[in-house]
This record gives structure tokens, C-alpha cells and sequence, in this order.
């Protein structure tokens, strides 16, 4: 398994968690996604590498920003 950190930022409550969660589950080949709210943190967990744009294509979606690394 493939656990691959970002920060998502603009999130304030559990329903943005909820969003961004459901958004990036919908990747292809993502199996878990953890997000801390505090933080903003997400780990994505996956078989093989998961696509950087898809992410933030995902991120985006849900309504939120991915930070730059």
C-alpha cells in the first residue's frame, strides 16, 4: 500500500471533511482516505500511485484548494 500526504485547505467542520473524503474516495484505485480537520491533512492510501491532478481535481470539487508542497 501507497500512503501519499496533502493539505487541503478551507475546511471548518466535519461536512467539509465529509465532501472532501467522499470526492477523493471516487479516484481511481484510492482505497482510504483519512482527513484531520485541524490540520488539514488528508492521507491517501493506495495500490499503485494515484495521480497528483487527479487529487486536486477531487479537492476541487468538493469545493476546498490543495496546497502547494
Amino acid at each position: 500500500m501507497i500512503e501519499t500526504s496533502y493539505t487541503v485547505t478551507g475546511m471548518t467542520c466535519e461536512h467539509c471533511v465529509k465532501s472532501v473524503t467522499e470526492e477523493i474516495s471516487e479516484v481511481s484505485g484510492v482505497s482510504d482516505v483519512a482527513v484531520d480537520l485541524s490540520t488539514g491533512a488528508v492521507t491517501v492510501t493506495s495500490a499503485e500511485p494515484v495521480s497528483h491532478a487527479d487529487v486536486r481535481a477531487a479537492v476541487e470539487e468538493a469545493g476546498y484548494e490543495l496546497a502547494e508542497r
